[in-house]
């Protein structure tokens, strides 16, 4: 695991109601020995009880996001069977939320969503991911203790004194 990764897991772990996986095999079709192009190793799995939803996270720092770019190419080719994997290895429930969750840097956020636009989303297709900008995730900008960024923590005590 890289430092970003761990600093993201970090962020992601300060939600209460959110449980993390690190380098989590997603395998399409079981077996004790993962077929090529039909398994990935997500940086992270995030589920979060309070949605209820799994988010299946992508951290990178490259400029371009060329190997992020393929590997959700590769997801949205197969979404409905790595739904299944999830659901048959992860026991996520069929009628949760699943969701790529991306990390990138703030300055390759528009070019990603540019590129991200070409795919229309279908109903039973692979969501729009989230995306987070890694600027966002460094830990002086939330609460270790129950992820709330500080600014909505100072905007609910002034709520609370009214």
């Amino acid at each position: 695991m890289d430092y970003y990764q761990g600093v993201v897991v970090e962020y992601l772990r300060a939600k209460r109601s959110r449980f993390v996986n690190t380098e989590c095999l997603i395998q399409l079709t079981p077996g004790n020995t993962p077929e090529r192009g039909t398994h990935w190793f997500c940086d992270a799995v995030a589920v979060d009880l309070s949605e209820p939803a799994v988010f299946l996270c992508e951290i990178s720092y490259a400029r371009g996001l060329a190997s992020l770019l393929k590997r959700l190419a590769a997801w949205r080719a197969n979404w409905a069977a790595l739904r299944g994997a999830l659901t048959r290895d992860c026991a996520v429930p069929e009628k949760w939320i699943v969701q790529p969750w991306l990390f990138v840097p703030d300055g390759e956020i528009k070019p990603l969503e540019k590129r991200l636009g070409a795919y229309a989303a279908s109903p039973d297709g692979m969501p729009a991911p989230r995306i987070t900008p890694l600027q966002d995730v460094a830990p002086w900008n939330y609460r270790s203790w129950n992820g709330m960024e500080y600014e909505d923590v100072e905007r609910m005590k002034s709520l609370d004194a009214k």
